[in-house]
């Protein structure tokens, strides 16, 4: 009996162990993705009501949680049943990711992001409720894409291992994503109160640590309007980056087309002209349905 029990616990330390080293490599293959992943949700979490930061993003969290809990199992039976339907999912997903790239280069060029007021200026209680319902959802409906990318790339690192190891690296992956991701969004769009707190404590300071805290209080501060605009910038340019790289790295053709040129350029460029094309029919449709 007692032979029985260490078996099975050198067998779970064995599934641990391997566990561990499968989770180091498939991490470092969605380093990159995880980086994009940051950035795109950054700047959808941001632009709120300083005291509707928080449970916004709170609310966001949840919906990548729940993201997980449906791609997870969904993914585990595609690869084993219909291995072949995945191409096509994440070139759907590409297609989402590349529209609202193009969206906001589109913006950019018009300007009309000056149009919109920020959530922060808007004074009626239902238009700001409604302003983050919005946002919400198009931060949820964006992590469920660029999940379903993690995901793959991650399932695809074990690909050749025991279904237990397979369940276990890849949702420690899926929530490490999550918990990484919020976690530091959360800490960028509250620089501004960490900057009020240095400022309050240079009074309880004297002489050159005083004049640190404020000074790292000020610049806290100062620096948080810049760093959400350069996250929209990068948050713009990675959803481009990952919807076009779907398409480079899964299409022969587009692969073979662009191999002259370097990955990152060839995906960028993909991301645009796809996220245009997609952009200009539903702008034409839309057009036509108001006539």
């Amino acid at each position: 009996m007692a032979g029985g029990i260490l078996a099975l616990l050198d067998d779970v330390a064995m599934l641990l162990d391997d566990t561990a080293a499968m989770s180091k490599v498939a991490a470092k293959k969605t380093a990159a993705l995880l980086g994009d992943d940051l950035a795109v949700n950054a700047e959808k979490a941001t632009g709120f009501n300083a005291s509707r930061e928080l449970p916004v993003i709170w609310a966001i969290t949840k919906g990548a949680v729940l993201n997980k809990v449906i791609i997870l199992p969904v993914a585990f039976l595609l690869s084993t049943f219909m291995p072949w339907l995945i191409v096509p999912i994440l070139l759907l997903g590409g297609a989402y990711l590349s529209y609202e790239g193009a969206e906001k280069v589109y913006e950019w060029i018009t300007r009309k992001h000056l149009e919109k007021p920020a959530a922060s200026k808007l004074s009626d209680k239902r238009e700001i409720l409604n302003s983050e319902e919005m946002k919400i959802k198009s931060a949820i409906r964006t992590d469920f894409i660029l999940s379903i990318e993690i995901i793959v790339i991650s399932l695809d690192t074990v690909f050749e291992q025991t279904l237990a190891i397979q369940v276990m690296v890849v949702s420690l992956i899926a929530m490490a994503a999550v918990i990484a991701v919020y976690g530091m969004v959360a800490l960028i769009v509250r620089m501004d109160d960490a900057g009020l707190y240095f400022i309050e404590r240079s009074g309880e300071l004297e002489g050159f640590s005083s004049t640190a805290s404020i000074f790292t209080g000020n610049l806290l501060i100062n620096s948080l309007p810049k760093v959400i605009h350069l996250l929209g910038i990068i948050g713009t340019i990675a959803m481009l980056l990952v919807g076009g790289g779907m398409f480079v790295h899964n299409i022969d053709s587009i692969h073979h087309l662009l191999s002259a040129i370097p990955t990152l350029l060839a995906d960028l460029l993909v991301g645009l002209v796809v996220g245009m094309v997609l952009f200009a029919l539903l702008s034409l449709y839309k057009s036509f349905r108001a006539h």
